[in-house]
């Protein structure tokens, strides 16, 4: 039965590596297509364990503004160094455009569909503007804006991020809810007057390292899926 929320969010605005894509099993695809002398899951695990102090070093300043795509690159040279592995730029190039082609989780396109009946829907994402774009295209994700840490020139969770969802609709920020499977992320959207769902996915990092999907009461909703979430919302 749908659950009534006052006021009714207008705009859901989503998380993206983890919450709609499921980023651990695409990049092991990717990672067994090219046949790296690596275990794929410990390689993808440490791939995505540079982001956030990558990150951080952009918002230290010991960086300057820098698009996900070079940092994820960073980041990979810095780990195929580690694994022992040389590739040439060709192949670098090409498995770091794996972040652009990561697949949906097998719920989420048909619950975006059914969410965009009544809300606007958006990325509000750390990844740039031209990764999010590729990833809708090939995963057929049916977004009505990208929107990206990019636009606003800060990495979440900055609340020029969270606040900039609202501004660029002209909406209150309590009318926007963040929809994430990071409680982080959603306590830093919380903090700035937005709702907020979470969303469980237990294997975001692979069947090796556990992932906490237990309920914090601080969120407007937590579901099991998108799917519950499109069904909480009347979709």
């Amino acid at each position: 039965m749908p659950i009534d929320l006052t006021p009714a969010p207008r705009i859901l605005a989503f998380d993206v590596f983890g919450t709609v894509v499921d980023w651990h099993g695409s990049l092991c695809r990717e990672i067994a297509a090219l046949e790296l002398p690596v275990d794929a899951n410990a390689f993808a695990l440490a791939w995505r364990d540079g982001y956030r102090p990558a990150m951080q070093r952009v918002r230290s300043g010991q960086l300057p503004w820098t698009r996900i795509d070079a940092l994820h690159r960073m980041i990979l040279d810095q780990i195929l160094h580690r694994f022992g592995v040389d590739l040439d730029e060709a192949a670098r190039r090409h498995l770091n455009l794996a972040w652009h082609r990561l697949h949906p989780w097998p719920d989420t396109v048909q619950a975006l569909t059914r969410l965009k009946t009544r809300f606007t829907i958006c990325t509000l994402s750390n990844g740039n503007l031209g990764l999010l774009t590729d990833m809708a295209k090939n995963a057929g994700l049916p977004w009505d804006c990208i929107l990206s840490a990019e636009v606003f020139r800060a990495y979440k969770p900055d609340p020029a991020t969270y606040l900039g969802v609202a501004d660029v609709f002209d909406v209150a920020p309590a009318e926007v809810m963040l929809v994430a499977a990071h409680q982080d992320d959603l306590a830093a959207a919380r903090d700035c007057g937005l709702q907020t769902a979470f969303i469980e996915r237990p294997l975001e990092y692979g069947p090796s390292r556990s992932n906490d999907v237990s309920p914090n009461p601080a969120n407007t909703l937590h579901a099991a899926s998108l799917m519950e979430l499109a069904a909480m919302l009347g979709c």
